[in-house]
């Protein structure tokens, strides 16, 4: 059946059912609602990428209710250029559903050389914002992390950026991003006596990397108390809770490549074992590895939403199918997917 809409440039017309095709959660105990799949702008988004994909992966996202889109100083390649990307298509697209979009952007890693580009001082901070915000051509962001802990800058600094950034309107809401459970609750109270609260967290989170959940308390222990809400990247291990790997690794892979994030040390036979299990029960109940996996982390009470990232449309069509025939695991399955990733099913 024909789409009731267009993509042609100029006459974008978003789907008329679109928020009939998502959930929305609500953030922490904030006001702000975010889909439950978004789109992260990481990969594929950049200057050395072709726009025309790009564009369609974003129309094709809010098409399908996606609302929250995630970027960060330094995304690209080249650095800045994402942000570029998400400007020029607001320009030819979206521009009059700003409203309607959720925008987020960080600083924390390098950016620009010299001493004031890295980091998270007040001065690289708010630097880094207002050339993010020329870039993107907005007024403001929804959202502003502070994208990685400084060792070096009082927290009291860093934070009472956030604080001034949210004051002089640039962000409406402030976060942080890798994290750990007592820094995070220490950000959180610094904030709170700025009057100004700490709204998401954005860590790494997966079945295979599932720090958030450690500790005493967990970094979801501390979300969940202070009414903080978390945005998940890397949902799907970089590619690696998907059936890609499940008979090896491909020589077109992510993990065959240079790739710092995932590389051919990191898929080892036990990793695959427990991949290939988990795909056999999301294969009981009908779905992919990587529904199962993108579901399971939705489970979680604590996160909010999945930063989902993408090399083409078709691949976003398929995540948001997560949500529309997804049925929630139940406690037995949740047993069975503990014991494979612990080994305890040997």
């Amino acid at each position: 059946m024909a789409k009731p809409y267009t993509m042609v440039p100029g006459f974008y017309t978003p789907a008329p059912d679109r928020y009939d095709r998502m959930e929305y959660h609500r953030c922490g105990r904030s006001g702000l609602k975010l889909s439950s799949i978004s789109l992260g702008l990481w990969n594929n988004f950049g200057s050395v990428n072709v726009h025309e994909n790009a564009r369609q992966m974003l129309l094709t996202a809010f098409d399908l209710g996606v609302t929250h889109y995630d970027l960060a100083n330094n995304y690209g390649p080249l650095p800045g250029s994402a942000e570029e990307t998400l400007g020029r298509i607001l320009d030819s697209d979206l521009r009059r559903y700003r409203d309607e979009l959720v925008l987020t952007t960080k600083a924390g890693y390098h950016m620009w050389e010299g001493p004031y580009g890295d980091w998270g001082s007040r001065k690289y901070l708010i630097s880094s914002l207002d050339q993010s915000l020329k870039r993107i051509k907005v007024d403001y962001v929804d959202i502003f992390y502070h994208h990685r802990p400084d060792p070096n800058t009082p927290l009291e600094e860093t934070m009472g950026a956030l604080a001034d950034i949210v004051r002089q309107g640039k962000a409406l809401y402030v976060g942080v991003s890798n994290y750990n459970a007592e820094q995070t609750a220490k950000a959180a109270d610094i904030l709170e006596r700025m009057g100004v609260p700490l709204t998401i967290h954005q860590p790494r989170y997966n079945m295979l990397d599932r720090w958030v959940e450690e500790g005493k308390p967990s970094l979801c222990d501390v979300l969940l108390e202070r009414g903080i809400g978390a945005a998940v990247f890397c949902p799907l291990a970089q590619g690696l809770l998907t059936d890609r790997y499940l008979n090896g690794i491909p020589s077109d892979s992510r993990a065959a490549s240079p790739c710092v994030f995932l590389n051919e040390k990191a898929v080892t036979e036990d990793v695959l074992n427990k991949v290939r299990k988990l795909s056999a029960l999301a294969g009981e109940r009908g779905e992919t590895m990587a529904q199962l996996a993108l579901a399971w982390v939705l489970e979680n009470p604590a996160i909010t939403s999945v930063i989902t990232g993408a090399s083409r449309p078709d691949q976003i069509r398929q995540n948001v199918e997560t949500l529309q025939k997804h049925v929630p695991l139940s406690e037995e399955e949740h047993k069975a997917i503990r014991a494979i990733l612990t080994g305890e099913d040997a």
